[in-house]
């Protein structure tokens, strides 16, 4: 049972873009791996800007400098 997990930041990712990013996810690993569709999971998590961090910095700080 494959099992992705798939972390992104929380900025305006739609329910249309998650559809297609576990669509495909699921195909990919159908067609390279051979698993079956009906026993992959794809869990998407959005993580908020204050939580992640990048050279040193919060990444909700990055975005103001820019």
């Amino acid at each position: 049972m494959p099992y992705v997990n798939i972390q992104v930041t929380d900025e305006e990712v739609t329910k249309e873009q998650k559809q297609e990013i576990i669509a495909r996810v699921t195909e990919i690993m159908s067609i390279i791996l051979k698993k079956d569709p009906n026993l992959t999971h794809v869990v998407i998590q959005e993580i908020g800007l204050d939580n992640w961090g990048w050279k040193g910095k919060q990444v909700s700080e990055i975005r103001k400098e820019q």
